[in-house]
């Protein structure tokens, strides 16, 4: 089958199966104009008599009786992760963080506290036409709707507020920065901890933002310029690179790190096509490589945040438990498996502290 007939199979299926204000009829007939315009005329009865079938007996497909199977199919996931999840979490747990990532979300925003107040950002926002809740978690956040797109928001040009999920905002608020300290962001790209990290300084200490590209650092620089902070700065490193000049400089450093991002699918859908077990080994053996080395920069008493946004034991428990044991002047304090829902992405953040000689 040619693949442009294939997806407009697949369209036509979704709109046949899930869109109720399009008739089966319609459906059918635009699935045969479009493979006409796309110069397959020559297979309009095929299409038209696929999608016919279809539409007169979808309600008599049965899903399959094995439950991983059935969880696939019905949310479009591949087996492999559906096992990892069923083993690790349990049946009724994968179900809730599949159905997490079919739900309408809002947009999460972090106030920037040094430019405006809650009060005083609610009352632009409003007043622009957009629809902004309090966040249910975090007081430093809003959920907004209801708007074009983002440049178009005069606080959002102005640096009053930054897109943040609400699950990224707690890696900074649980760290314990105080004022005066020297913060390192090893992974830093497009900022939001950084930034959050240089708000909670209040004008105070220094917020370093590493990451590997130019361009990932270019990014981190617009946001530096549009916040309007002066305490932090964005820096091209290669964060498995030990670099001897940060040894034991940072009070706090933040290692968000490459992962493969199951808990972010309902932003980010084709990573669970792009991501299979040996590719996840990988990554998890990187994350473990850049541990081994940012971890030095780390002062006696100081705090390390490791963060990731997927849902994977290999990544996160294990991962963390591996650094435990290989650095025991690292104790664990606190860790959180968080799981995706409609007002947070899937997360997963430890925190250590490196005891005192």
């Amino acid at each position: 089958m040619k693949p442009v007939i294939r997806n407009i199979l697949r369209c036509a299926v979704y709109q046949i199966k899930y869109m109720d204000q399009v008739p089966d009829s319609a459906a059918c007939n635009e699935a045969v104009n479009l493979a006409i315009r796309k110069g397959f005329k020559n297979l309009r009865g095929f299409v038209n008599g696929v999608l016919r079938n279809i539409a007169r007996n979808i309600d008599k497909i049965a899903y399959p009786e094995n439950t991983e199977e059935f969880l696939s199919i019905k949310y479009s996931m591949p087996q492999w992760i559906i096992r990892m999840w069923v083993r690790d979490y349990g049946e009724e747990k994968t179900k809730y963080i599949l159905e997490g990532f079919y739900k309408e979300r809002a947009t999460t925003i972090r106030i920037n506290g040094n430019a405006t107040t809650k009060e005083e950002l609610i009352r632009e926002l409003t007043g622009e036409g957009i629809q902004v809740k309090e966040h249910p978690l975090l007081a430093s956040a809003l959920l907004i709707s209801g708007y074009d797109y983002l440049a178009a928001i005069p606080a959002f040009r102005e640096g009053k507020f930054q897109v943040q999920d609400a699950a990224s905002i707690m890696v900074a608020e649980q760290a314990g920065i105080k004022e005066g300290d020297y913060i390192l962001d090893v992974c830093a790209a497009p900022g939001g901890k950084a930034l959050h990290a240089a708000q909670i300084l209040n004008g105070t200490g220094m917020v370093e933002a590493r990451d590997l590209t130019e361009m990932k650092v270019e990014l981190i620089r617009e946001n530096i310029s549009r916040m309007g902070f002066e305490n932090i700065r964005a820096v091209q490193q290669d964060a498995t690179c030990f670099d001897a000049d940060s040894e034991e400089k940072a009070d706090v450093l933040i290692a968000d790190l490459p992962c493969s991002g199951l808990g972010v699918l309902a932003k980010k859908t084709d990573l669970k096509y792009k991501m299979n077990p040996e590719t996840e080994t990988e990554v998890a053996a990187l994350q473990r490589e850049i541990l081994d080395a940012v971890c030095r920069y780390v002062k006696p008493e100081g705090t390390l945040m490791y963060s990731t946004c997927t849902i994977s034991r290999t990544e996160n428990e294990e991962n963390a438990g591996w650094f435990a044991e290989k650095h025991p002047e690292f104790d664990l304090e606190w860790e959180k498996q968080i799981f995706p829902s409609d007002i947070t992405d899937g997360f997963y953040i430890a925190k250590f502290i490196r005891r005192d000689r």
